[in-house]
């Protein structure tokens, strides 16, 4: 995660920050996920029965795709120097916008909307997160997210 002097945090508003590397989403991980949340609902885990859905196969729990943004954006969110830690302050928005299907590669887009300085050395960092599918047009998931940086 690259760190800057608190004093350019607000340069990098309106920035794209560039992509996560690609990850595959497999039906292993998507049922890790299920037996974590105890979500068993069939079109996740049942790849037969999820066969006759309108989606052809078994699809990754919208939330299981939401969980990934802290590990594929942490090389790419800009951070302030002298940081001692930073915490996941929730979203402002989300929308699930496609399904990801088993055995797809997605990769993050993340851009600065907003840094705000919510205490003395209390950084709040807003970024837009885009989930891309690889071979889609569109994305799984457009989220505002916030981290909360302490320095």
């Amino acid at each position: 995660m690259p760190l800057v002097p608190v004093a350019e945090l607000k340069n990098y508003i309106g920035k794209d920050l560039g992509h996560s590397d690609w990850l595959t989403i497999d039906q292993a991980r998507i049922d890790q996920f299920a037996e974590c949340t105890e979500d068993h609902q069939f079109i996740h885990v049942d790849p037969e029965k999820a066969k006759r859905t309108p989606f052809g196969g078994t699809i990754a729990h919208g939330f299981l795709s939401l969980s990934l943004i802290p590990k594929l954006s942490e090389s790419l969110l800009v951070m302030p120097e002298g940081l001692k830690m930073g915490v996941n302050y929730g979203l402002d928005s989300v929308r699930f916008i496609q399904p990801v299907p088993v055995n797809s590669r997605v990769r993050l887009a993340v851009t600065i909307l907003d840094v705000t300085e919510k205490n003395p050395g209390q950084w709040l960092i807003k970024s837009r997160c885009t989930l891309e599918i690889d071979g889609q047009a569109k994305p799984a998931f457009i989220a505002e997210s916030l981290a909360l940086c302490f320095v």
